[in-house]
């Protein structure tokens, strides 16, 4: 069928550079080879020190970012295997086959290890913290009389004002993590294509809930101007017309699957969160939904499915009751959460059979969750842990420290990198701004250095502050509160 997506091509083994391995006694398929380039990577080991939802925290049970992608891969690839298993049975689609089936999870396992690689420090306040700075100060930044906001392309300045760490994966693993030159990890195009959850630059950005015609592939940008390049190659190679990946519906279930059940844990973990208010807030939701069926909000399946659910919570928590365990509220949660995270893997899988011919077809415009039972009770354990956990004491405070060094750091670097790279860098630079510059790692200059070759100089200024970014992307929440603390002179303990 026309504009049909298939399996031979969305499973693109290919890399953006050409790789061949004469060795024959390396049995690896292509995508086992990307599962170990990522795990040896120092840019996957550096996210043991990124936040997941509580910065700079020094207990050992709350999940960083790095334990959090290993959640997502374990159920990135368990998805991978229902969805599969039901294809391979139900005979869906014939150039599905037995080979696709392995590869697909392989793929899915590596993209869930991967597809938070690019958040900067302090988790998704890290974002947010950037792009605000960009929106108040690109207009203060001059260049040879006239500010970035007057120079750069619209695209340009939206890269910086829509600023995501979806997007900058795209980029560390296309370009600044160096194992062999400058295509960062080489990595196969059939998973290049499956982190990318949006499909389109800043310019395509337009996602309002309200809005009936809404396309989930157009909530976020999914490539800077930068790297629109490499998007087209992957684009072309994986046929996916500007489309989202169907593997990408897949990932980003499973992300939503960890991290909503994950944050209810950590916040009962940290105190923020008890069983007995979890219990109240669930109960409080399930009433309002048996309001909302008779207005014909919610379905009698999503109001059974949640209703069944909650009873469950008190049938761990009675239990551990009875046996006597020391914290029978922890039990109770923790045991809860796995069955729901189990029934969300199969209803999920289920959703994706059931709307696989407009996945096929890049057609599917909401997450596959939306359409499952259980999206109630996926928002209500959202909603939940923002308000108790997100937007405790605690998180705020370092939130507003955490911008304090975003904006020390910003302010600084980029001034550094005005005029670094033009004939006017001697006659401008000062000493702090020569110091500064030799901070950042070679490999990010040596890789600006090889994309900035025959760009004009508006285009060139435009890497340069991408360069701070990646600079910052890459520190973690402790290296950025330490550099902070160096560059103005405090004593670190």
């Amino acid at each position: 069928m026309e504009n049909r997506m298939n399996w031979k091509k969305l499973m693109c083994a290919e890399r953006i550079r050409p790789y061949h391995n004469p060795s024959s006694t390396d049995l690896r398929t292509e995508f086992e080879k990307d599962y170990h380039r990522i795990i040896s990577s120092a840019s996957f080991r550096r996210m043991q020190d990124k936040t997941q939802v509580f910065p700079l925290d020094q207990s050992d049970f709350v999940r960083t970012r790095l334990t959090h992608s290993l959640e997502v891969s374990s159920f990135a690839k368990s998805l991978g295997q229902n969805v599969a298993n039901r294809m391979l049975k139900e005979h869906i689609d014939p150039d599905f086959t037995e080979q696709t089936k392995n590869d697909i999870c392989d793929v899915l396992q590596c993209a869930g290890l991967l597809h938070d690689i690019g958040n900067p420090s302090f988790g998704h306040f890290g974002e947010s913290a950037i792009q605000d700075w960009f929106r108040d100060n690109l207009k203060q930044l001059y260049f040879q009389g006239k500010s970035l906001e007057e120079l750069f392309s619209e695209q340009m300045k939206q890269d910086f004002f829509h600023f995501e760490g979806n997007t900058q994966a795209f980029r560390i693993v296309t370009k600044l993590h160096f194992l062999v030159d400058e295509n960062g990890m080489n990595l196969t195009k059939a998973l290049l294509g499956t982190i990318m959850k949006y499909p389109g630059s800043s310019l395509e950005i337009r996602y309002d809930r309200k809005d009936p015609d809404r396309d989930i592939r157009h909530k976020k940008m999914g490539f800077f101007y930068a790297d629109r390049e490499q998007y087209i190659n992957i684009q072309e190679s994986n046929g996916t017309n500007g489309y989202r990946h169907p593997l990408s519906f897949l990932l980003e279930a499973a992300d939503d699957i960890a991290y909503k059940t994950a944050d209810i844990e950590d916040a009962l973990k940290k105190g923020l969160l008890s069983y007995e208010k979890l219990k109240e807030e669930l109960t409080a939701r399930l009433d309002s939904m048996k309001i909302r069926q008779f207005m014909g909000e919610v379905t009698q399946e999503q109001v059974n499915a949640f209703e069944k659910l909650l009873g469950k919570l008190q049938d761990k928590y009675e239990l551990a009751i009875q046996k006597n365990y020391e914290n029978p509220a922890l039990y109770a949660v923790q045991n809860w959460l796995v069955r729901v995270q189990g029934a969300m893997l199969g209803e999920t899988a289920d959703v994706f059979i059931a709307h696989y011919e407009e996945l096929m077809h890049g057609k599917l415009r909401q997450d596959l969750i939306s359409f499952t039972s259980l999206s109630e009770l996926m928002e209500a354990l959202s909603d939940i842990a923002y308000r108790y956990a997100f937007v405790s004491a605690p998180i705020l405070k370092l939130e507003v420290a955490a911008d304090t060094i975003y904006d020390f750091l910003l302010k600084r670097f980029t001034k550094a990198f005005l005029y670094y790279d033009t004939d006017l860098w001697k006659e401008r630079a000062t000493a702090v701004d020569t110091k500064l510059v030799m901070l950042l790692s070679e490999n990010y200059k040596r890789t600006y250095q090889y994309y900035s070759e025959g760009k004009d100089e508006i285009e060139k200024l435009y890497l340069r502050m991408l360069l701070v970014t990646d600079y910052l992307c890459g520190m973690t929440d402790g290296f950025a509160k330490r550099l902070y603390q160096e560059l103005n002179g405090i004593s670190i303990d």
